[in-house]
């Protein structure tokens, strides 16, 4: 039987911080995201695979912030590469040092689509020069859009501050919906300049999707065919899927890509990579600059981080657990008398509840994820997970039984 997590200073915290800060936390972190009064709020600190929160609970850490993470928290070795650098060189300089280049030239090693390189801190950056790049390369105007794109004027889903004219020429289309996505460009293709999506489906709430045989090549045709900007948004599937990207797994190049999160293991930093005929147009039609984008500490990072995952090929061992992991699921949803899904296997999974006509998933996902935290798993309801390298032998079989038992006690929540 499950008990209730002691959760009193993280709540005392976020009543504290409303007064102060316009919703307490910013965006996705907030208690709605979670199952309010079961998750806490505030995390203390995090140590390889495991999280502590303010009251000292700990768990299982499987959203791994909600995707840096990729090899542990606390990496001793790129902390102390950071550190080096912050000690004996700094890293804040009215001109840029040298190691920018270095971290260029290895993306451009690695990365299929990437003759070119800029650095910028956030995912939301990354896609926002990227649009500004492909506007200005093409002259056209229109972007279609397949996934999360971050949270500036002309992509952001919640309008709230953002006139009309800012995204009014952005137009969605769905993953693994070629014919969708061709109909739009009947429309709109001879003043489009770019299409952008994530080369692995992730929407909000919904299962993690593989493409289906030749979607990505028929968008790469699509594209080629109105000579639109091919973009793949990878800021979450970069440096998870492939050290090259899911681009160079699925052996579909798009001309420009952005890449962030498990770059740097948790250091603020996002890139713009792309074909040399695109990325020029930032030497003199495209301004970006920035006081804090040519900040090295995040470079080295990066750097070091890119270092580990190939000499202790981190990426085939995170698949090796991620496998162990959707196994079990697999086996124990088969077992389970609700509709529930497991998709995002290996590297991203998560479990979902889907809709039913009398919203018995409202009822059975928020008991779940309940069941699951006051066990010490944290995952999130309307998010998928992800493995870290630190993640144990010992915490994969321990989560697949915590959700074992999770699933167990939705009987109550009916």
């Amino acid at each position: 039987m499950s008990k209730k997590l002691k959760l009193e200073l993280s709540d005392k915290m976020y009543e504290d911080a409303l007064k102060i800060i316009p919703g307490a936390i910013a965006g996705i972190r907030r208690p709605y995201n979670f199952v309010p009064g079961e998750y806490p709020i505030y995390f203390d600190h995090a140590k390889g695979g495991r999280v502590t929160d303010v009251d000292g609970n700990e768990y299982i850490d499987m959203l791994c912030a909600y995707g840096p993470i990729i090899i542990g928290h606390r990496e001793e070795e790129i902390d102390n590469a950071v550190i080096e650098q912050m000690q004996n060189k700094g890293f804040c300089f009215s001109l840029t040092q040298p190691i920018q280049n270095t971290l260029a030239e290895k993306l451009i090693e690695l990365i299929p689509s990437a003759e070119m390189a800029v650095f910028v801190k956030t995912g939301s950056d990354a896609t926002s020069v990227a649009i500004r790049v492909a506007r200005a390369s093409t002259g056209r105007l229109k972007v279609m859009r397949c996934g999360y794109h971050g949270w500036h004027d002309w992509c952001v889903e919640v309008k709230g501050g953002v006139p009309q004219k800012l995204w009014e020429d952005t137009h969605e289309f769905h993953y693994n919906d070629l014919e969708g996505l061709e109909d739009l460009l009947k429309a709109h293709g001879d003043d489009t300049a770019a299409i952008i999506i994530t080369p692995v489906g992730h929407p909000l709430a919904e299962k993690v999707e593989m493409p289906k045989p030749g979607f990505l090549e028929g968008v790469r045709a699509l594209a080629d065919k109105y000579g639109i900007v091919l973009v793949f948004d990878e800021i979450r599937s970069g440096f998870r899927y492939d050290l090259g990207g899911a681009q160079k797994l699925f052996g579909v190049t798009p001309d420009l890509s952005v890449f962030g999160k498990a770059m740097a293991n948790g250091y603020p930093i996002g890139a713009v990579v792309g074909k040399e005929e695109h990325m020029k147009v930032l030497a003199d039609k495209v301004f970006l600059s920035s006081t804090f984008f040519p900040n090295s500490l995040e470079q080295v990072a990066a750097l070091k981080t890119i270092e580990i995952l190939e000499r202790d090929n981190i990426l085939e061992k995170i698949k090796q657990k991620g496998e162990v992991f959707g196994a079990r699921l697999e086996k124990i949803v088969k077992n389970v008398p609700y509709d529930v899904e497991v998709s995002g296997i290996p590297l991203m999974p998560f479990i979902t509840f889907n809709r039913d006509k009398d919203g018995l998933y409202k009822k059975l996902r928020p008991g779940f994820y309940t069941e699951l935290i006051r066990r010490g798993v944290f995952l999130q309801p309307f998010h998928h997970g992800y493995v870290a390298y630190r993640h144990t032998d010992e915490d994969i079989q321990y989560a697949a039984d915590m959700v074992e038992e999770s699933f167990r006690e939705l009987k109550k929540y009916i």
